[in-house]
């Protein structure tokens, strides 16, 4: 990747010399005017439409193997990952981007790394007729669901007829994904009043965090999600992934690297980190922000200061209790792993 030409640097270090001096005036206490917000519990205003997404959700008959569900690259027991540099698909098959949490993606302003998913129910249906990934067709995917009385029996009552269309799936998939917030993190403590909530380290992270301009990308109740940025503002970013960014989703090369800023909510679950995976550890990945995002480098102290921030993110996990799935029935096309 190509990093910004010698006399832009000086422009953008004046622009994080802005955020920071915002941020060393919003220092006050806990909770007053933080670039940061807590987190807000969801509130289910259609629990039935939940409860079929969720098995849909857990459900690998949505894939052509039969053996891939939606939780498998975004594994609720994981941070909402898979903890993998990048994700297997069909076949094995070696995915071509990490794959990024479903924790609290409905804060997102677009769904997947280049936002070329608008919402949730939109990027629900994405992975299901992608060839690299669960392998099926959106067409293949409702015959199987019509196959099976149970699911037939239950989207009508959901949805209040007899239809059982793409739509309907992915709107109940996305209404599940909705309930996958985690409030209550440490640090969401000490916003509200807690003092005690976080540690003096921690509290030193979170200054450094907001003072060298981490918050100019990595702020609001997500702590990122709610932009696209350019991966190698200050110093180019060296990878293999073939990944363009928005230039692959607008057609703009001006856009190219450009990707949406991930979520640092439950961040110590998400490793590796990154569009490509390349960082294995928070300390790895603090280093490199600082360096080609900030020009900036932290010193060991600093870096273990930041990441002892980041570990206070962490919040309250979804309780999943595993659905049981409706049986197929003899119309239902069987799997096909091998073929």
């Amino acid at each position: 990747m190509q990093s910004q030409s010698p006399s832009s640097r000086p422009a953008a270090r004046f622009f994080l010399g802005i955020v920071s001096a915002a941020a060393l005036l919003s220092m006050g206490s806990a909770g007053a005017q933080e670039p940061v917000q807590p987190i807000v519990p969801h509130k289910v205003t259609n629990p039935a439409q939940v409860t079929l997404g969720k098995k849909l959700w857990f459900d690998p008959r949505l894939s052509r193997s039969g053996f891939i569900s939606c939780n498998s690259c975004h594994n609720l027991s994981m941070g909402g990952s898979d903890n993998l540099k990048t994700s297997i698909g069909d076949k094995w098959q070696k995915g071509p981007i990490n794959s990024p949490t479903v924790l609290n993606s409905s804060l997102n302003l677009a769904q997947f790394w280049d936002g070329r998913a608008k919402d949730l129910k939109e990027q629900a249906g994405g992975p299901i007729a992608n060839p690299g990934e669960m392998a099926f067709s959106h067409d293949l995917a409702v015959d199987m669901l019509r196959s099976i009385p149970q699911y037939v029996a239950e989207f009508k009552r959901v949805f209040g007829h007899d239809k059982l269309t793409i739509d309907e799936v992915t709107a109940a998939i996305a209404a599940f994904e909705e309930t996958l917030v985690t409030p209550n993190a440490r640090f969401d403590q000490w916003l509200k009043g807690d003092k005690k909530a976080i540690t003096a380290q921690e509290l030193r992270g979170y200054q450094l965090f907001k003072t060298s301009g981490c918050v100019a990308c990595h702020n609001g109740p997500n702590l990122g999600g709610n932009s696209f940025q350019k991966m190698g503002l200050v110093e180019a970013y060296k990878t293999d992934n073939p990944a363009e960014g928005r230039s692959a989703v607008t057609g703009n090369d001006a856009e190219r690297f450009n990707f949406k800023v991930p979520t640092l909510r439950n961040v110590e679950l998400t490793y590796p980190y990154f569009h490509d995976g390349a960082a294995d550890t928070l300390a790895e990945a603090v280093d490199t922000m600082g360096r080609i995002q900030l020009g900036k480098k932290f010193t060991a102290q600093e870096n273990a200061d930041i990441v002892a921030f980041l570990k206070t993110l962490t919040g309250d996990q979804p309780r999943i209790s595993l659905p049981i799935l409706p049986p197929s029935s003899d119309a239902t096309k069987r799997p096909q792993p091998f073929d």
